[in-house]
């Protein structure tokens, strides 16, 4: 038993949350761990009393308090409404690493069992389009935002390698869309490779995620640490868990330089809730890593190993467990045999040595140009107009300013001057690009004001961005047909 006591909030959530999270509760304290529990709530509740997050004033105050929290799963509202409340509370705390170990586990049959599955996802968590940054330029023409940064990519590489070495890993793998998306996927990529070499003791990686995807159907003992942007590591931490027997196994880590925030993956499943029915294996899991995190590996090891002895045997198993003709128990049946498997360990499940993950310290600094040239500007503009139409039109009221039409869009792809023919389906908001006339110009704001007072004449304008050359190299992405 452990001297140290362990403030930890604690969020039931939503569903079968107050019977998975009494579960965790009731092994912790059978295996003699000191944890001071602070109750606090958010999810489906507190929607439901107005509060927009999803997320109580009090609760956040807690988790500043604690630094630590174990959650139940909470309901989202999908497709309207308010955000996720599960979003808010990372973004709340930059709890910026997300860690999904994905292991093939003793007892649980799956078409790969026996394949020696055995690898964690680590997965950015707070940038990329989960960021939430979403605008409809007009009501047929939705746009979303991907944010990646240098600093927010260098953190979670450097965590996906300190990860590594905790566990005793050998290589990381890293994934992306870098073939496509050359700036923020490519960002990533290039941040990834830099980093790999503060750690020549580690194989790293590229893989195209869909590739990545492919390769983890067809061979996923191949990998060790996976690292990715938030989206993909979404999708493709979702897609390893269905490998070792599905969401109800999948327990998750959210990392952050302050508080960090433990919970299972899979939903608040209402239609069970307050049946005996639910499987605590992946919050139990969960509070595993959380107590890792908090340094009690005697106790973390005690817990997993009894929770493996439980499964290998296949005597107390849920519904969701129990095939073959077994009959199924309870949630409380299965706590039970748990707890009275303390001091027990798998016999055919490979033991792995674990140590805390030492959390990167990244520089705050910012990334800095020697030279930044602005080039034009994009404007976006809601409008049926043909291109061929429209383009003369704007052309037309450019006299006297420092730029030039140099091309329209449609969702990427260059429809004026439609020197190649191109097809494209016609839209009701195009992209307008503007470069400087002459070399050597310059494009003051009170240009681009003057431009879109004139451009607004034509068509109405909806959203701009600006075109810089940083140190003699595009910021901005050439559309197909572009030349």
């Amino acid at each position: 038993m452990s001297a140290r006591r362990h403030p930890v909030t604690f969020i039931p959530g939503d569903g079968i949350g107050p019977e998975v999270i009494a579960a965790v509760q009731a092994v912790l304290a059978a295996a003699e761990v000191r944890i001071d529990w602070e109750e606090r709530h958010a999810g489906a509740r507190v929607f439901k009393a107005g509060v927009a997050s999803g997320v109580l004033p009090e609760t956040i105050e807690s988790i500043r308090r604690t630094r630590c929290a174990l959650k139940g799963p909470l309901a989202t509202p999908v497709g309207f409404g308010e955000k996720s409340a599960n979003v808010t509370l990372r973004k709340f705390f930059e709890t910026y690493g997300n860690i999904r170990p994905v292991r093939e586990l003793p007892g649980i049959r799956t078409p790969y069992s026996g394949r020696g599955i055995d690898f964690v996802v680590v997965r950015e968590n707070v940038e990329d389009l989960y960021a939430g940054i979403e605008y409809l330029q007009t009501p047929g023409f939705a746009q979303a935002l991907k944010i990646v940064t240098r600093r927010g990519s260098e953190k979670i590489c450097r965590l996906a390698f300190e990860l590594a070495r905790a566990e005793g890993r050998k290589k990381v793998t890293c994934a992306t869309k870098a073939n496509i998306l050359k700036f923020t996927e490519g960002l990533f990529k290039r941040v990834f490779e830099e980093v790999a070499k503060d750690y020549p003791d580690i194989q790293s990686e590229h893989q195209i995620v869909d590739n990545c995807a492919h390769q983890l159907v067809m061979r996923p003992e191949q990998f060790d640490v996976l690292v990715m942007t938030n989206m993909n590591g979404d999708i493709l931490s979702d897609l390893a868990s269905a490998l070792i027997g599905g969401l109800g196994f999948a327990p998750s880590a959210n990392l952050g330089d302050g508080a960090s925030i433990f919970e299972a993956v899979h939903g608040s499943a209402p239609q069970i809730a307050g049946k005996d029915m639910a499987n605590p294996t992946a919050l139990l899991h969960s509070s595993v890593l959380m107590l890792r995190h908090l340094g009690e590996m005697k106790a973390a090891a005690a817990i997993e190993n009894a929770l493996l002895f439980t499964l290998e045997e296949g005597k107390i198993l849920t519904a969701d467990m129990a095939g073959g003709g077994r009959e199924p128990s309870g949630t409380k049946a299965f706590t039970k045999e748990v707890i009275k498997n303390l001091g027990s360990a798998p016999k055919t499940y490979p033991r792995r040595e674990y140590r805390r993950i030492k959390m990167p310290q990244v520089s705050p600094a910012a990334v800095a140009a020697k030279e930044t040239r602005p080039m034009g500007v994009d404007v976006f503009v809601v409008t049926a107009i043909d291109p061929a139409v429209l383009g003369p039109s704007i052309e037309s009221v450019l006299s006297g300013l420092p730029v030039r039409l140099t091309q329209i869009s449609n969702r990427g792809i260059k429809v004026y001057p439609n020197t190649l023919g191109i097809e494209s389906e016609p839209g009701d908001c195009a992209r307008l690009r503007f470069k400087v006339a002459r070399r050597g110009d310059t494009l003051a704001d009170k240009d681009i004001a003057d431009l879109l007072l004139r451009v607004g004449a034509k068509a109405p304008w909806v959203h701009v961005e600006k075109l810089f050359k940083y140190d003699g190299q595009a910021a901005f992405t050439k559309d197909q047909g572009e030349d």
